[in-house]
C-alpha cells in the first residue's frame, strides 16, 4: 500500500502534465482521430483515478494492507466509532482530500450536465420561434440568417440540425449533403457526450493547463471524425468548399438576433468548428481541417493503432491494479 500510493502519485503527475502536452503537439492524431480520441479518454480516466487513488491508498495505509481492508477499517471508524489513533494527521488529510476531490469531480460533472441541458432547452425554445422546418430533410431546421451557419443540437429523439438560409443559398446540392452528413455524424456518434465530459473536466480543474489542451484536442478530433464520415460519400473538393463557406460565416461574427450557440457543449457546431464558435478560433480550426484534407497522410499502420489501444488498456489497468490487487507491493 505504501509504495502503491507513491506509484499512483507519479502516474497522476505524468498523466497531468507531460503526456497530454506531448499528445497535443503530436501530428499522428490527424491520421487516426478515433484512436487518438480513445487515448485522450484513457488519459483522463487514468489520471483522475491515479490522483484520487494515490491519496486514498496513502491515507488507508496504516489500517490495512490492501484497499478493501483499509476501507473496512475506515467504515468501522466512521460508522461504529472504532479508534482512529492509527491514522496520523497526514493520513486523515489525504483521505479528506480524496473525498473532497471525488465529490468535486462528480458534482462538477452533474452541474455541467444540468447547465448544458438548461441552455439547450432554452436554445430549442428560441428555435421554435425563429426557425422553420426544412422541406427537404427531416430533423433539419432553417433559420433566417444571411451568414452561412450550420450546427446540430443534440437531444435524443429531438435532435435537430440547424442551417441558415444564407448557407443553403450559398451551397451546391452536394455541398449541402456534405454538411448534413457531417452534422448527422456528430449526432450518431454521440460527440456531445465527449464534449460534456471534457468540458466538465476543465471546469473542475481549471488550474490544470492540460484540461484545456485535452478539451481543444477532443473538439478538433470530433470534427475530423465527422469529416471522415462525410468523405465516404462526398468528394474532398466538395467538403473543402463547404468548410470554407461556413468558416466565412464564422469569421463574420454574430449579428442581431443570432441564435447560434457560443459554446460547443451547448450544440455541436459542426462545419463551423466545434472548438470555439464564431471568431478566429473557428477560422483556425477550419484552416487546420482544410489543410488535413488538402495534404492527406496515410492512416496509422494497424500495428501502431493496436499498440496505442494496448496502451489505453494499460493506462486504465495500471492504477486499477495498484488500487485493488490485495497486498500489491506490500
Amino acid at each position: 500500500m505504501f509504495w502503491a500510493s507513491y506509484l499512483l502519485a507519479v502516474l497522476a503527475i505524468i498523466l497531468a502534465w507531460p503526456v497530454p502536452i506531448l499528445l497535443s503537439r503530436a501530428q499522428w492524431p490527424a491520421r487516426s482521430p478515433f484512436t487518438a480520441m480513445l487515448l485522450w479518454q484513457a488519459i483522463a480516466l487514468a489520471g483522475g483515478l491515479s490522483m484520487i487513488g494515490a491519496m486514498l491508498v496513502y491515507g488507508l495505509e496504516p489500517v490495512g494492507d490492501n484497499l478493501i481492508a483499509g476501507l473496512r477499517a475506515l467504515a468501522g471508524m466512521v460508522l461504529f466509532n472504532a479508534p482512529t489513533t492509527a491514522l496520523g494527521f497526514w493520513h486523515i488529510f489525504a483521505l479528506s482530500t480524496a473525498a473532497l476531490l471525488t465529490a468535486h469531480l462528480v458534482f462538477t460533472l452533474l452541474l455541467t450536465y444540468y447547465k448544458i441541458q438548461r441552455q439547450r432547452r432554452r436554445h430549442r425554445e428560441l428555435l421554435a420561434l425563429l426557425a422553420s422546418p426544412s422541406g427537404q430533410n427531416a430533423g433539419t431546421l432553417v433559420i433566417s440568417h444571411d451568414s452561412p451557419v450550420a450546427y446540430c443540437l443534440p437531444g435524443g429523439a429531438r435532435s435537430v440540425t440547424v442551417l441558415s438560409d444564407g448557407l443553403m443559398a450559398a451551397l451546391e446540392p452536394a455541398e449541402l449533403r456534405a454538411v448534413l452528413i457531417h452534422e448527422n455524424a456528430h449526432l450518431s456518434q454521440r460527440h456531445h457526450l465527449l464534449l460534456w465530459a471534457f468540458a466538465a473536466w476543465r471546469q473542475a480543474l481549471p488550474w490544470l493547463p492540460t484540461t484545456r489542451l485535452a478539451q481543444e484536442s477532443v473538439n478538433s478530433l470530433i470534427e475530423m471524425l465527422a469529416d471522415d464520415v462525410a468523405l465516404r460519400t462526398e468528394s474532398k473538393a466538395t467538403l473543402i468548399k463547404a468548410i470554407a463557406i461556413v468558416a466565412s460565416g464564422s469569421a463574420g461574427g454574430a449579428g442581431a438576433g443570432d441564435v447560434r450557440p457560443s459554446s460547443p457543449t451547448l450544440a455541436l457546431s459542426g462545419l463551423e468548428a466545434a472548438s470555439g464558435g464564431p471568431g478566429s478560433d473557428a477560422v483556425r480550426t477550419a484552416a487546420s481541417r482544410v489543410s488535413r484534407l488538402l495534404t492527406p497522410q496515410p492512416p496509422l499502420p494497424a500495428a501502431v493503432r493496436s499498440a496505442v489501444m494496448a496502451g489505453c488498456v494499460l493506462l486504465l489497468a495500471l492504477p486499477t491494479a495498484l488500487l485493488v490487487v490485495p497486498g500489491l507491493l506490500g
